[in-house]
C-alpha cells in the first residue's frame, strides 16, 4: 500500500511543479490545502491566499526549475513528507534568485483528495 501512496505523491509533485512554473494558480488552488502553514526561505509564514496572490500578481516568478531529486517517507495512508532539491532561477517580490532548494512538504488526503498542508523552502549553501 506505501508504494501505490508514495507513486500518488511523485504524480502530484510533478503537477506541483508544472503548476509552480506556470503560476497556474487554478492547479495549485487544487493542490494546495486551505489551512497551508508554510515557511518560505527568509523565514517568513504564508497561507494558500498569500501564495496564490504571488502567483497571481507576478510576485514569484521562476525561470528555470530543474528537480534533482525527491524522497518520500509514507507516514499512513492519509499523510506523507517530501523532500525535493529543485534549482530555481528567477524572481520573488522584484528580487532575482538562482540556486539549489530544498522544499519539505507534507501531503494530507481528506475529502478534496491528496493537497499540501505544510512545508517549508530553504536555499542549500
Amino acid at each position: 500500500m506505501n508504494l501505490k501512496i508514495e507513486s500518488q505523491i511523485r504524480e502530484y509533485e510533478v503537477r506541483l511543479y508544472a503548476a509552480m512554473s506556470a503560476s497556474d494558480v487554478a492547479e495549485l488552488d487544487r493542490l494546495i490545502a486551505d489551512d497551508l502553514l508554510f515557511v518560505g526561505p527568509t523565514g517568513e509564514l504564508a497561507t494558500k491566499a498569500v501564495d496564490l496572490d504571488l502567483h497571481r500578481t507576478g510576485g514569484t516568478q521562476f525561470h528555470e526549475f530543474v528537480p534533482k531529486e525527491l524522497e518520500i517517507r509514507v507516514w499512513s495512508e492519509d499523510f506523507a513528507l517530501a523532500s525535493a532539491q529543485i534549482f530555481l532561477s528567477g524572481t520573488y517580490l522584484g528580487n532575482a534568485f538562482a540556486g539549489d532548494y530544498r522544499y519539505i512538504r507534507v501531503w494530507r488526503r481528506d475529502k478534496s483528495g491528496l493537497q499540501i498542508v505544510g512545508g517549508s523552502v530553504s536555499a542549500i549553501v
